[in-house]
């Protein structure tokens, strides 16, 4: 491997609250070290239009309280054409940029990997993505702060749901993973969570209803992950007054308000420690793998495992979710 002398940044796919204390992390990390630094704008999309400047230390100031990404975000087909990298390989050149450092889900990773698979980029990836569903690590950066918005916003639910008696389904993010729906249940005092992983059938819904809200409840509220397949939180709403007209049932859709606000603690100090590592990664020529945190551990996950399948649902927490909302 060369000896590496400039970095690039990207942030790409979906913003996650984090993003920024990620790249002043990697910023100052690699001038630290004594490498240059080139941020990328725009994602891939960026990459391939040359969207790209030279960063100094003063460009990451103030910033790791802000969330979504100063570097912005667009998704780009192009870049998964092998004409779009391409180009995105010119620009890196003319840039004379050396190694990435990628920052997102797992489409951002899998990009990265098929990109350096092809030029021999050497590729770190620091996963943000408040869905935490990237294998090999603990926890994604913006998950922790996705979690405490979903618990305020619960918290406030249930102030009207327990005044009028109601039956609340709450629909939240977390794509295929369901963890944002079963840890924000479990924080916020839920019910039951509807995850992908463990879809609740009509009879399991009603004897929920008859079981939980209707004897023992004065109130309810059910959290929802938002998933193609699954139907919504609309469509667990419709079912219960189709069995139930007699309920008094509402649906809140938190949306993209999940995406937003000021990165929690947790979740600045693990984008330092993994921007950090990255750059340290990079110094010690471990190229194309992802950041991780395992056991509170800085460790070194093959793309490979990254995104070969989305993270798993660990049983017991389901089980610890139904003890604690009888």
């Amino acid at each position: 491997m060369s000896e590496i002398k400039c970095v690039g940044i990207i942030t790409s796919g979906n913003d996650a609250p984090g993003m920024n204390s990620a790249i002043r992390a990697v910023t100052r990390s690699a001038i630290y070290n004594g490498l240059r630094v080139k941020a990328v704008y725009r994602g891939y999309k960026g990459l391939i239009d040359g969207d790209i400047v030279e960063f100094k230390t003063q460009n990451v100031s103030n910033i790791i309280q802000q969330g979504g990404t100063i570097l912005k975000s667009s998704p780009s087909q192009d870049f998964f054409s092998p004409e779009g990298r391409k180009k995105a390989f010119e620009n890196i050149q003319r840039e004379e940029i050396d190694a990435l450092i990628v920052i997102g889900g797992d489409g951002t990773i899998h990009g990265a990997r098929i990109f350096a698979q092809e030029y021999d980029i050497p590729s770190i990836a620091i996963p943000a993505t408040i869905d935490n569903n990237l294998n090999g690590t603990d926890t994604t950066i913006g998950y922790d702060t996705a979690l405490n918005t979903i618990m305020q916003c619960v918290d406030k639910i249930r102030d009207t749901a327990t005044s009028h008696e109601r039956l609340f389904f709450v629909e939240v993010l977390g794509d295929d993973a369901g963890f944002l729906a079963l840890n924000g249940a479990i924080a916020s005092g839920c019910e039951e969570a509807i995850i992908p992983s463990a879809q609740i059938e009509t009879d399991q819904l009603t004897n929920f209803i008859e079981n939980g809200f209707r004897k023992t409840k004065s109130s309810s509220i059910v959290l929802v992950a938002a998933n193609e397949n699954s139907g919504g939180a609309m469509y667990y709403a419709d079912l219960v007054k189709q069995h139930h007209p007699e309920l008094d049932v509402r649906v809140s859709i938190l949306g993209h308000l999940q995406r937003g606000g000021q990165p929690t603690a947790h979740d600045r100090i693990t984008a330092s420690r993994m921007g950090s590592a990255s750059i340290e990664a990079v110094m010690k020529g471990l190229p194309n793998v992802m950041i991780g945190i395992d056991n509170d551990e800085i460790v070194h996950v093959p793309f490979s495992r990254a995104v070969r399948e989305p993270r798993k649902i660990d049983p017991a927490m389901l089980e610890i979710l139904h003890n604690v909302s009888i």
